[in-house]
Parts: structure tokens; C-alpha cells; sequence
């Protein structure tokens, strides 16, 4: 397909989609492709596959699915949170909050997930005497990925042209306004695609809890993999279970941004 016919279909919008029969037929041969390119490995490697010995422990898959999904939901309210006051302050009219934002977004976005964790709960957590490692996990996936939804907010807020917020003055809106009835909508239908994968990245960065001791759904993995010295059988519920939970939340945002969208 050329560049000219991609912004001809763009342009176009779902009336130039094709009809769903071929798209159900297309998504067949894509994941049938898939299927027997994994087959093909597998098949290559001749390995002996033992879903028996992993299945004794199917209750414990699922506590850790659970877990991790009830860290990943606490986790997200509050990265939400932290975010949009991050957001704010760093458009702040007081330099010293401005400052303090940009420092908290620039050094939680340039080191890894992995330091930081290590940081939090051995030495932070220590210090104020929090021993609850739920708690400290929640808290250090809400601040990461407060980060990363700071700037999502901020770069969906100072997309709003200035002509927008001109207008708004002009016909007598208030700040607060302004930022309700102008801003806030605009800036949310453009963020909606990165906050939603950010949504999917906190889900999944939540495995690396397991290196404190959280049994959540990577570690319990982790324990059913060293008792049984099944590998793949241990890390392919892993896959799926994480997939059931992102695959729905990239699905539900384009759902909301088709019905937020407008043409412009």
C-alpha cells in the first residue's frame, strides 16, 4: 500500500474500512501465521512438553493473577493522582513547585524501575519503618508511573492551541473555566491512546515486585517454575494472564477515543 493510499483511507474514515468478514478473515491468517511460526520452533527444539506437573499448581497462578491485578488497579489510582498533580505543578506560577515537578518526573523517568525499587524499600521504606511490602509496592508503581502520566497530561495540555484559550477569554470564561470546558476535554481525547498504554505498562512492569518478596503473579510463576523445572509451562499461563488483562484496556481506549473523536 503506498503513502498516498494510507492518507486516502485516513482521510476516508470507516466508510473506506473493509468489510468484516475480510477483517475477521485477515486476523485468521495473521494469527494462524503466528501460530505455526511458534509450532515450527517448538517443533525444532523438540522439547517435551509436562503440563501435568504445572497444573497441580493452577490455584497458585491464579492468587498471583488476583494480586497482581489488585496492585495494578490500587497502583493506577494513585499514579493518576500523583500525575495530574504533577501536571499541574509543573505549570505552577511558583518556580520552587515548578522545579520540584520537573526533578520528580526527569529522575523517575531516567532511571530503571529496578533501582528504584531497591531505593524505596530498602532504604526509604526502612527509614520511616514501613515493613507492609504491599504497601511499598503500591506506592513505588504509583509514583512511576505518576512520572510518565505527568507528561502524558502535560504534552495533551499544551496541545490545546492558544487560539482555543484566546476565545475563551474573549467570551468571558475564568481559569477554571477554561481549563473544564476547553482544555481538559482536548487534552484527554489526545492523551487517552498513551495513558492507556501506560495503563498496560504498569500492569506489566508490577512483575518486577517480585524481587521484594511480593507474591504476586510473576513470582508465584517464578516458584511454580523452580518446583517443577517446567520453564515453558510455567511462563506461558504467565503470558496469557497478563494478555487477558491489556488486551481488553488497549481495546476499551479506542473504543472511548472513537467516541471522543472529532473532525478538525
Amino acid at each position: 500500500m503506498s503513502i498516498k493510499s494510507i492518507f486516502y483511507h485516513a482521510a476516508e474514515g470507516d466508510d473506506a474500512l473493509p468489510s468484516r468478514l475480510s477483517r475477521y478473515a485477515s486476523f485468521f491468517l495473521a494469527a494462524l501465521l503466528l501460530s505455526l511460526l511458534l509450532y515450527g520452533s517448538f517443533a525444532a527444539l523438540q522439547y517435551q512438553w509436562n503440563w501435568q506437573s504445572v497444573l497441580r499448581y493452577k490455584a497458585k497462578f491464579i492468587e498471583g493473577w488476583f494480586t497482581t491485578l489488585k496492585i495494578a488497579c490500587v497502583s493506577l489510582i494513585f499514579a493518576f493522582l500523583v500525575g495530574a498533580i504533577s501536571a499541574l505543578c509543573g505549570r505552577a506560577r511558583f518556580l520552587p513547585v515548578r522545579y520540584l515537578s520537573t526533578l520528580y518526573v526527569e529522575l523517575i523517568r531516567g532511571t530503571p524501575l529496578l533501582v528504584q525499587i531497591f531505593l524505596f524499600y530498602y532504604v526509604i521504606a526502612d527509614a520511616a519503618n514501613i515493613q507492609n511490602r504491599y504497601f511499598v509496592g503500591v506506592a513505588i508503581m504509583a509514583i512511576f508511573s505518576g512520572a510518565y502520566i505527568s507528561e502524558i497530561l502535560r504534552a495533551g495540555i499544551e496541545g490545546v492551541g492558544k487560539s482555543q484559550l484566546l476565545s475563551a477569554k474573549a467570551i468571558g470564561f475564568s481559569e477554571y473555566q477554561t481549563f473544564r470546558y476547553v482544555i481538559a476535554p482536548q487534552a484527554l481525547r489526545s492523551s487517552l491512546p498513551a495513558l492507556a498504554g501506560q495503563t498496560a505498562n504498569l500492569i506489566k512492569d508490577s512483575s518486577l515486585l517480585s524481587i521484594i518478596a511480593i507474591s504476586e503473579f510473576t513470582l508465584n510463576a517464578q516458584e511454580v517454575n523452580a518446583i517443577t523445572y517446567s520453564s515453558f509451562e510455567s511462563f506461558f499461563p504467565l503470558a496469557i494472564g497478563y494478555l487477558a488483562v491489556t488486551l481488553p484496556i488497549m481495546r476499551l481506549s479506542r473504543v472511548i477515543e472513537k467516541k471522543l473523536q472529532f473532525d478538525t
